[in-house]
């Protein structure tokens, strides 16, 4: 990234931390609703998910790819724990089962994309069809419950929300956000400032440059992908740790959301560009649309409409910054 790009890049991280108050003091302004303390608990625990995803999918777009099947792969290692645990796996066991799986589609992508050859859009198109349907087969259609308040196994809901009374945290204080802001520190650091990070970074902005200089493109698009579908299952660690129960033939739209975010936060989609810490911001803003607009009367479908003029507008500054840089 030359200097001109990456001064393009900082003013728009700028530009979309400026507007991620703008909507808060906005929303406060119009219903004084907005401010009250559950508000920010549900803001909070409505982004856990999507800014886990988005982390890991950062990475895949930064190499210039896409991963579409972050969200059904989420719930589908959901409902492959979850299975799991009604079958008597201890819960710090179900949990691995939930990574392994992540992993697992991840790796299957990357060797898609990297090895075989296929369009990362084909490749992960069909990722999401086939966990989405593993998923249904696992749980043989049933919604899968997690362990609530005592029981045992609860005890992984306490990384994202404070479950029960009496303790130095309040009720349903979203502990998620610290988990979220400690994984979002270390995988900056990975992307921005380790060898990993750089190739992949790389490969985005100049593959074949990349390719010529010795570097082996195989193994880290490949770790893009892997890193993508590990996250994708932390999500769907964080979706049943707040919501108890995953359901079959859902997890569709999630990718959506996620892929939302990291453009607006200034990932560029042709590759070559990537920054965790506005994902972060990206997914925030998001999330605050969504939890925001009901108190305004929004319905859901402006809310759909309003977020597609939000992505569109977010891609064509993109253009806009790799054109003037």
């Amino acid at each position: 990234m030359n200097e001109k790009m990456k001064k393009l890049w900082s003013n728009q991280q700028a530009v979309v931390l400026l507007a991620l108050f703008v909507i808060c003091i906005a929303f406060s302004l119009i219903t004084p609703k907005f401010m009250k303390a559950t508000t920010f608990t549900n803001i909070a625990k409505s982004a856990y998910y999507v800014a886990f995803m988005a982390i890991g999918t950062t990475f895949v777009i930064s190499t210039g790819g896409i991963d579409l099947s972050i969200g059904t792969v989420a719930i589908c290692s959901a409902l492959i724990g979850g299975t799991l645990m009604e079958r008597g796996l201890p819960m710090g066991a179900v949990l691995l089962v939930m990574l392994l799986t992540g992993a697992l589609f991840g790796l299957l992508n990357g060797i898609m994309v990297s090895r075989m050859g296929l369009p990362a859009f084909i490749a992960t198109l069909g990722t999401m069809m086939m966990s989405r349907g593993l998923g249904s087969i696992v749980s043989k259609t049933k919604t899968i419950s997690f362990p609530q308040g005592d029981a045992p196994g609860a005890w992984f809901r306490e990384f994202f929300m404070i479950t029960r009374e009496g303790g130095v945290l309040p009720k349903n204080f979203p502990t998620g956000f610290i988990l979220l802001a400690l994984l979002s520190a270390v995988m900056a650091l990975v992307l921005n400032k380790t060898k990993a990070g750089r190739y992949i970074l790389s490969i985005g902005s100049n593959k074949e440059a990349t390719r010529l200089s010795g570097i082996n493109i195989a193994r880290y698009e490949t770790l893009a992908y892997v890193l993508s579908g590990i996250f994708a299952a932390l999500a769907g660690i964080a979706y049943v740790a707040v919501f108890t129960t995953a359901q079959p033939n859902t997890g569709n739209g999630f990718e959506l959301d996620a892929i939302a975010g990291i453009v607006i936060g200034g990932t560029s989609l042709s590759g070559g560009v990537g920054s965790i810490f506005g994902t972060i911001i990206g997914v925030f803003i998001m999330t605050v649309l969504k939890i925001g607009f009901p108190y305004i009367g929004v319905q859901s479908h402006y809310q759909l409409f309003i977020t597609g003029m939000i992505l569109i507008f977010a891609v064509y500054m993109d253009i806009l910054n790799r054109k003037r840089g």
